[in-house]
């Protein structure tokens, strides 16, 4: 396995297609990460916290996404792919590790589709104690022409598998020479993708639109990690937005000079032990509940 996976497993997605789970675990798990991929990546690229989160006894899972499963031009039929899909995959976690509990985790776009499904598809549910997400593509960083924009409906619907325009920006993800070669080597195997339609992209755009003045009424406690020197999420825009998130559930971190990958850059270990310390607070604090 590619991934240093422990195993690999399949989840029948909303669309009737069957996509791959990647499982990393530890023989007796005390908890699961149900982890969601950043936009054009796949569930691969979570070996890196969840090799770190296994030996410290819990185990990561993430499936490859609708329209992300080795496609070289990512497309989705709708956000709301991402958001049924996820309610499966919840289903499917709660099945394969009946009783433990659960923490989501999303970098990007996955960090996007998390929010949504905090908000939206999975209410107050009790066997999560936390979300934790990485550089949430709530905002853009790259800025889109005016004209662009204000055509972007017009172009998803006449033209919606049209590949559109982007910066070159493998470079720009990480500080770690040897994971952007791993990225370099997934976008060569066509695992990683490296174009996206004009359907996909409207449809973020809609979802990101869709989310501001929300996170006020977020219900779940959440641990934040945002990069400073992101080239595809507007950093200042996206801490503006979690810092709407009650206080009591939010703890914010800001890494001025990462780049957009938090979990794949140079200072990752700082970033994972804040990360299980806040887990095992959730934790203690469930089972203090009990």
């Amino acid at each position: 396995m590619r991934f240093s996976e422990d195993r690999l497993a399949s989840l029948a997605c909303s669309d009737g297609i069957e996509r791959s789970i990647h499982i990393w675990e530890p023989k007796q798990p005390r908890a699961v990460i149900l982890a969601l991929h950043g936009g054009m990546a796949h569930a691969g690229d979570y070996v890196t916290p969840a090799l770190y989160f296994r030996d410290k006894g819990f185990a990561t899972v993430s499936y490859d996404m609708c329209g992300h499963d080795r496609k070289k031009r990512v497309d989705i039929p709708s956000f709301d792919s991402f958001l049924d899909d996820g309610e499966l995959f919840l289903k499917w976690v709660k099945r394969s590790y009946p009783g433990l509990p659960i923490f989501v985790m999303g970098h990007s776009m996955g960090a996007l589709i998390s929010t949504w499904l905090g908000l939206t598809r999975f209410p107050r549910d009790r066997d999560i104690k936390g979300f934790i997400i990485s550089s949430p593509y709530y905002v853009n960083a790259i800025k889109v022409p005016a004209l662009l924009v204000s055509l972007s409906t017009v172009l998803a619907r006449l033209m919606p598998k049209a590949k559109v325009p982007l910066a070159f920006l493998t470079d720009a993800l990480t500080h770690d020479p040897d994971i952007t070669a791993r990225h370099y080597a997934d976008e060569k195997d066509d695992i990683r993708a490296t174009e996206v339609t004009f359907r996909f992209a409207n449809e973020l755009a809609q979802a990101q639109a869709g989310l501001t003045g929300k996170l006020s009424s977020w219900p779940y406690p959440m641990f934040a990690v945002v990069a400073g020197n992101d080239k595809l999420a507007d950093a200042q825009a996206v801490a503006a937005m979690l810092k709407t998130v009650r206080p009591n559930l939010l703890e914010y971190h800001f890494y001025p000079d990462n780049f957009h990958e938090n979990f794949n850059e140079l200072n990752r270990d700082e970033i994972f032990a804040k990360i299980q310390t806040w887990m095992e607070a959730r934790l203690a604090r469930a089972q203090d509940a009990a």
